[in-house]
């Protein structure tokens, strides 16, 4: 392993983006590698706290500024959840490694107490499937998300709900949720677990239901494409089946020419034999229409299968779908930018 007195690791300030960092960190120092600064870097999407992500300007706002400072030499390496990152990256960075993939589900919580309302609280009967989900939330809860992806799948599930954002650490948004704010929140399942909230996980949405964010539950690692020296450092602690599954996610995503905030969803979990089976779908923003893929391949051509399952979305229609979003999206930016 190539010899640094130190590394300058970049990373967002929030409670997960810590936990990622110091994970990295940790593990670095477990594979005989050298002691890590995290540098704390303040992103557009931390100060943009009020705005839906979808106008506010999607994906990009958590991790421009800490390209830049990769890029111009003032961090050596980058932390990042790996489904906040865009599909094209910089030129002149790469994702150099990936952490074991935790669980990639959407969640949905409810609240710790609901007099009245018939929502079930933690420690009384367990919400067993979406069925029960359904019953449980009632014709017209509120839903907090920010997603659209997320939006547009449980819209079909839930037609009544009302969705509304929410943003903020993940302990604000359950404090919201407790205080009657929604009836119930759709959250990653990777950040409650990996923040010790796993108990309030109501209900683990299966991929029928809720296909997830690509990369969702990845944490990628970033650095500067010639970096030779800081590639080693990190291929020693990259998971390969993670990081096979993220390049058929994201070569999907490419190749659909998703951007920002698209209603693209994408799992590729490994199964035998080192192969990995892709499900992926793409989703009206009212629910009115999806397309589904699928496709298996071996890991060695993770970027090939995501691109043929791509070519199966746009052959059943996702590319009128997403032109449609692009055009919403393009219609609202246009709008804030002349208020």
């Amino acid at each position: 392993m190539p010899s640094f007195a130190s590394i300058r690791l970049g990373t967002r300030g929030s409670q997960l983006a810590l936990y990622q960092a110091h994970t990295v960190e940790r593990l670095l120092a477990e594979a005989g590698g050298p002691a890590c600064q995290i540098v704390v870097i303040k992103t557009s999407g931390d100060r943009l706290q009020d705005a839906p992500l979808s106008e506010a300007g999607g994906k990009r706002l958590f991790v421009k500024e800490i390209e830049d400072a990769l890029l111009n030499g003032e961090v050596d390496l980058a932390v990042h959840s790996s489904k906040d990152m865009p599909a094209m990256l910089p030129e002149g960075l790469s994702i150099a490694g990936v952490l074991p993939r935790e669980d990639p589900h959407d969640a949905m919580v409810l609240p710790l107490r609901a007099p009245g309302s018939g929502l079930q609280a933690p420690g009384s009967a367990p919400i067993e499937d979406i069925s029960a989900l359904i019953a449980a939330l009632g014709p017209t809860p509120s839903i907090g998300t920010s997603s659209v992806r997320r939006i547009a799948q449980l819209v079909r599930l839930l037609p009544g709900a009302r969705f509304t954002p929410i943003r903020g650490n993940l302990d604000t948004r359950l404090r919201k949720l407790d205080a009657g704010d929604h009836d119930a929140l759709v959250l990653a399942a990777a950040g409650l677990r990996r923040l010790g909230f796993h108990s309030r996980i109501s209900l683990t949405l299966p991929g029928t239901a809720c296909v997830p964010a690509p990369g969702q539950g990845i944490i990628a690692i970033e650095i500067r494409q010639e970096d030779r020296g800081m590639h080693t450092v990190v291929s020693s602690i990259t998971d390969p089946a993670a990081a096979a599954a993220l390049s058929a996610e994201r070569a999907l995503v490419e190749a659909l020419g998703g951007g920002c905030q698209t209603p693209i969803g994408a799992l590729a979990t490994p199964i035998a034999n080192d192969e990995l089976d892709l499900v992926a779908t793409v989703v009206a923003v009212d629910g009115s229409r999806a397309v589904r893929g699928s496709g298996r391949g071996p890991w060695r051509d993770a970027a090939g299968l995501g691109a043929r399952v791509a070519e199966q979305l746009i052959a059943g229609g996702a590319d009128e779908i997403l032109d449609e979003v692009r055009r919403v999206q393009s219609a609202i930016s246009e709008e804030r930018r002349l208020i």
